[in-house]
């Protein structure tokens, strides 16, 4: 029997979120990012204007008529400033992301179990053994996620992960797109090769350079010059991927493989001159990483660092220690030995720590600072 696999992605999850919270901002340009702040009220023009953001912030999200005016994700938001300077600007709220996120999978998986969890606002369905005509089951979680959480999403469902991650965004927002094999040539093959999730912004411009531009030309392609240039794993997925094939399960289950908190500063920050608030931050960084890996049930036994320095080159360090820990002062232990190895000649923009090799708890960590001893990281 044919597979029925959905793929199913909560619309702009994070700003729809906020309209819920500010009803009459909807129909407008809204930018989630920066720091959170105080409203002067709740009147529209109460509300921040990007164009007085000033920092090195990114938007997390945008909504439709701000993406409309080429905002998206990930853009800094002095440049989202230059492209929407009307747009409002919301801070993000991860509390009540994260509560909203379990709301909709707990709504999918009363109607359909067999559940793979792709981040705080997509997942995988495995509707193939789930009774009913499949527009009408669509539909049916569609509704579900709306009556549990007031929110829109979109859905796609063919015969495989691949094609549904592709089909979930065909008729966004509040979409419902069903494909099978025999729709490839119509409506896979026409887009551009990148949709594809698995071809990059660098692959994307060595198939460019080969003159293959849409998922159709791909196809076409000989699959011993794509081999030739991107190699045999790599070229002989791309001759899959182009005509549809996919067989990866739906899978129920992830090992969680490492534990890891970052933040960009709002401004360059010198070692020497900032190493007190340098020190603060890191510091809070251990205690988050630490209180994940609690809430999550593992303790980790590789500590990693990672800087970025104001000409954006990053650099990581990690430390093995003896005995696996989910213990902040430890792995604050852990950071101070990364940070030796590193040289610190330049401003920092980002701290990162990262807890990875997990495994359930009940290993001793190794022994935590002291009372008294040093804690000022950056001397």
């Amino acid at each position: 029997m044919q597979r029925r696999i959905a793929h199913l992605d909560m619309d702009a999850f994070f700003a729809s979120v906020e309209l819920l919270r500010y009803p009459q901002l909807a129909g407008l340009p809204v930018v989630v990012g920066g720091r959170r702040g105080t409203l002067a009220g709740d009147r529209i023009e109460d509300f921040p204007r990007l164009r007085d953001y000033v920092g090195r912030g990114v938007a997390t999200t945008a909504t439709y008529p701000a993406r409309a005016l080429g905002v998206h994700s990930g853009i800094g938001l002095m440049k989202a400033a230059a492209l929407a300077p009307d747009a409002i600007l919301l801070p993000a709220n991860f509390d009540d992301y994260i509560r909203y996120s379990r709301l909709f999978k707990a709504a999918v998986a009363e109607i359909a179990p067999l559940i793979e969890d792709r981040g705080i606002d997509e997942i995988y369905i495995d509707l193939t053994d789930v009774p009913g005509e499949t527009v009408e089951l669509a539909q049916r979680l569609k509704d579900a996620v709306r009556a549990a959480t007031g929110l829109v999403c979109s859905i796609g469902v063919t015969p495989n992960k691949l094609l549904s991650k592709i089909a979930s965004d065909l008729q966004k927002p509040d979409g419902l797109t069903v494909l099978d094999y025999a729709d490839i040539p119509a409506r896979i093959w026409p887009l551009a090769a990148r949709k594809i999730n698995g071809i990059g912004p660098r692959a994307g411009e060595k198939l460019d350079a080969m003159g293959i531009h849409t998922i159709g030309e791909l196809a076409a392609a000989a699959p011993e010059s794509l081999i030739a240039e991107f190699g045999q794993h790599y070229g002989h997925w791309l001759t899959e991927v182009a005509h549809g094939r996919d067989e990866r399960p739906v899978v129920t289950e992830r090992e969680t493989k490492s534990v890891s908190r970052e933040t960009t500063f709002e401004r360059d920050l010198d070692v020497r001159a900032d190493r007190d608030t340098l020190t603060e931050i890191l510091v809070k960084l251990c205690e988050r990483v630490a209180g994940d890996l609690k809430r999550k049930g593992y303790v980790g036994r590789t500590i990693g660092l990672k800087l970025r320095y104001d000409d954006f080159r990053t650099v990581t360090r990690d430390l093995t220690i003896e005995h696996a820990t989910d213990d902040a002062p430890a792995i604050l232990a852990a950071v101070r030995s990364c940070l030796k190895r590193v040289p610190l000649d330049r401003r920092l923009r980002l701290l990162g720590v990262r807890v990875g090799t997990l495994a359930p708890p009940g290993e001793a960590g190794p022994r935590p600072p002291q009372p008294g001893e040093n804690l000022r990281l950056f001397d």
